[in-house]
């Protein structure tokens, strides 16, 4: 089963971190990010740029406003799709993420794969669909 984690955390905090504390975060996050990809588990991963390059479609005459504005006070940074057995091995990989990036916020969503000219593939086992009260 496919699951985004996405990686939410104060964009101010990211941009304050010097090159060396930059890179030290970026290398305790590799080792997580190889022992997923050594198992089979990591696909695609990525350190999203600044919010204020951000541009957001709305309305429906689709028009193009600045930035991405959510209404909380962290912002989508990253984001990683990880290919697991269940939603408890999808929490596991981004609590592994979590210990390394201590003030990061993560976000598990099961997704579905989409690939254009070809069906969607389900990736969720149907007990995993989490329905509303």
């Amino acid at each position: 089963m496919l699951y985004a984690i996405l990686a939410y955390h104060a964009e101010p905090e990211v941009l304050a971190l010097t090159p060396q504390q930059d890179a030290a975060l970026m290398a305790d996050l590799s080792m997580v990010h190889e022992r997923l990809t050594r198992q089979g588990k990591l696909g695609p991963a990525a350190r999203l740029g600044a919010t204020g390059r951000a541009r957001t479609l709305r309305g429906s005459g689709a028009m193009v406003i600045d930035g991405p504005f959510a209404e909380t006070k962290e912002q989508l940074l990253g984001f990683y799709i990880v290919d697991v057995d269940s939603e408890a091995a999808a929490i596991a990989a981004a609590r592994e993420l979590k210990t390394a990036n201590p003030a990061a916020v993560y976000e598990i969503r099961p997704i579905a794969l989409y690939l254009p000219g070809t069906a969607i593939v389900a990736t969720e086992a149907p007990h995993d669909v989490i329905r509303p009260d």
